[in-house]
């Protein structure tokens, strides 16, 4: 039998602005979730999953979804498949194998990226999960590439640190170092945010400058930093001296942190996560996400308007 020639992925088209703005769907909740928020302006969404793909057929979501997103301007820009593929057990299987689905699926979607979790060795160093990494994402990353398909890895740590925790290791500069020594090729890079740094006392600006071309996509979160609690008890103290927060109500400059993306020549979207806030969630959820979505317009400099002839 002949063998089926697969359809590469190829990237949403740009839009007038440069940067979409857009927010995260779970696959589960299906285009019905889609159609119900695309009314508020959302220009992007990523899909993502939660270990496994829970049932759902790819096919059958694209399908639905390219009717929902007909007549509009809105794109997928990724799928996201978020587990820990490193583990090494049954779950690391199943996420592994949706990691391929999402890979081969992509171009139904009109999209050429798949995100997610590196994985982690359960316990180890983060230099300790490199051979795991190498091992699982190498032919992976091979299978994207043939497809048109890049890589992202999102920089969540996941409640662990260099010496000790699970599902992810690229979540610290030295990593993505390590990370992609391992495996070198143009379609690998990061899914960054913020927020992810903050909590760990980094500052992300000077980062995204130093790291912006291997950031192939930009969630949507980020961080209030009590410097009180710090300053009186620690980090490791009984305080929580951070919390996540949907873009407008946090510490970072979204209007500095895009004029970065835009000198550096950033062409993509910045996806909105929702579900951290502490304040605007449950029945403010997408009050806020509307908030951010209106907030990082103004940042991106509002609607494109065309200079005079």
């Amino acid at each position: 039998m002949a063998k089926k020639k697969q359809t590469k992925a190829t990237p949403p088209p740009a839009c007038p602005e440069g940067i979409r703005i857009g927010t995260i769907v779970r696959g589960a909740d299906g285009a019905e979730y889609m159609k119900q928020i695309i009314p508020h302006g959302f220009e992007s969404f990523a899909v993502m999953f939660w270990q496994t793909m829970g049932g759902v057929k790819l096919p059958t979501l694209a399908r639905e979804v390219n009717e929902v997103l007909a007549g509009s301007d809105a794109v997928v820009t990724s799928l996201g498949m978020f587990g820990d593929p490193l583990k090494g057990d049954a779950a690391a299987a199943e996420t592994i194998a949706g990691w391929r689905k999402c890979i081969d699926a992509a171009h139904l979607f009109g999209c050429d990226m798949v995100t997610g979790f590196t994985g982690r060795v359960p316990d180890t160093k983060i230099d300790g999960s490199i051979k795991a990494f190498k091992k699982v994402f190498t032919p992976l990353v091979k299978r994207a590439a043939d497809k048109g398909v890049r890589i992202a890895f999102e920089n969540c740590d996941m409640g662990g640190t260099w010496d000790r925790g699970a599902w992810n290791i690229a979540h610290n500069p030295m990593a993505w170092e390590l990370m992609f020594d391992a495996v070198p090729a143009d379609n690998i890079g990061l899914q960054w945010e913020p927020c992810h740094q903050m909590v760990s006392l980094i500052d992300p600006l000077p980062q995204l400058d130093k790291w912006v071309d291997k950031v192939f996509n930009v969630h949507g979160k980020d961080a209030t930093i009590r410097w009180d609690v710090v300053r009186e008890y620690g980090i490791d103290g009984p305080k929580q001296f951070a919390y996540h927060r949907t873009p407008g109500f946090g510490d970072t400059n979204w209007a500095d942190l895009i004029t970065i993306l835009r000198q550096r020549g950033y062409v993509g979207s910045i996806d909105i996560e929702g579900w951290h806030d502490p304040v605007y969630r449950r029945e403010l959820e997408m009050t806020g996400q509307v908030h951010a979505l209106n907030y990082l317009k103004r940042c991106r400099g509002d609607s494109f308007v065309p200079n005079p002839k």
